[in-house]
């Protein structure tokens, strides 16, 4: 035989016993049948990320927002918080800035100032509450125009997705 075809048929045994030999011990570890086209797109799988082929995943890019001012006056009308902290305001996307319309994910870090008080008239002594800051973290989704410098927000498009409370004692 010549050497190409005995090295063609080393591979194709190597191969062979190393399935085997995977679905054997699939077998043993997990006391069930093998699924081989699972176990075979784990495989694959594998090598394709050591070889780092298949889709490639996208970054965001961070972006100066140009018209700060009124994003937050718009972000704290929809949340209900009493201030937005300016330097947590950012604006990411995954779109081309040179794109006319680029959809913008908007985060900032909002609170809400110490709340005081019992019921109004409360002539028996009742407790009075006393809140410390609430500090929020707020998600928003938006469109605006690119602009020289970084991204006009268009102040309509925002839509407030997620606020969660970080702090509240």
């Amino acid at each position: 035989m010549s050497r190409a075809v005995k090295i063609i048929l080393f591979l194709i045994f190597f191969a062979v016993f190393f399935e085997a030999g995977l679905f054997a011990s699939y077998t043993i570890v997990t006391q069930q049948p093998p699924n081989p086209a699972d176990l075979i797109e784990m495989q694959i799988n594998g090598v394709s990320s050591l070889l780092n082929l298949g889709p490639k995943i996208a970054t965001q890019k961070n972006l100066n927002i140009l018209n700060k001012n009124e994003v937050v006056d718009v972000l704290k009308a929809k949340t209900g918080v009493d201030g937005i902290n300016l330097q947590s305001l950012t604006a990411q996307t995954y779109q081309s800035t040179t794109d006319k319309s680029i959809n913008l994910n908007i985060t900032a870090m909002g609170y809400k100032d110490s709340q005081s008080g019992g019921t109004v008239g409360n002539s028996s002594g009742g407790a009075i509450t006393i809140k410390s800051n609430q500090t929020y973290s707020i998600t928003a989704t938006g469109t605006g125009t690119s602009k020289t410098g970084g991204v006009q927000i268009d102040t309509n498009s925002i839509v407030i997705t997620s606020t969660r409370v970080l702090y509240n004692s």
